[in-house]
């Protein structure tokens, strides 16, 4: 099968009120018993990148510093990719489930991006406590936590 069907279940909010997701009403009761979950994964659209250019895009000069000088679009977390999908590991800071509204510390989308999917985050499926990665990258968080507090300056090359 060559040809999916993919529904936007909600969108990314960011404005004045914070960030946060949006749940289209037919969604809102799957967010039963969310509550208690600190973390979730988010399955969104790159929808300000999908155009025939981007998709078409396999390698790219490196934006980092000390990395080698091209990585495949696989090596990288580039919005431009064959299918502009992103994952992203978001705090929740509250669930309103009257409203379908899921409170987020913050996520790297832009307002208005389709949300596809969301996962609770589980250590048991989700944590690999010694990841392997290579040693241009060693050097970067090890968590969610402590990224917020590093020199993301240091790495990017813009």
């Amino acid at each position: 099968m060559d040809q999916f069907v993919v529904n936007r279940i909600g969108k990314v909010r960011s404005d004045e009120n914070g960030m946060r997701l949006e749940l289209e009403k037919a969604y809102i009761p799957a967010l039963t018993n969310l509550e208690g979950f600190g973390y979730i994964q988010v399955l969104w659209w790159f929808d300000q990148c999908d155009n025939k250019e981007a998709r078409a895009k396999l390698v790219e000069p490196s934006p980092y510093k000390g990395s080698p000088h091209k990585l495949g679009t696989f090596a990288t977390r580039s919005p431009e990719r064959p299918n502009p999908l992103a994952l992203t590991c978001v705090h929740v800071t509250y669930v309103d489930m009257a409203n379908g509204v899921i409170g987020l510390a913050y996520i790297d989308a832009e307002d208005g991006s389709p949300v596809l999917d969301i996962k609770p985050y589980t250590p048991s499926l989700d944590r690999v406590e010694k990841p392997i990665v290579p040693d241009w990258c060693a050097d970067w968080p090890q968590s969610v936590e402590t990224s917020g507090e590093y020199d993301w300056g240091k790495v990017f090359q813009f």
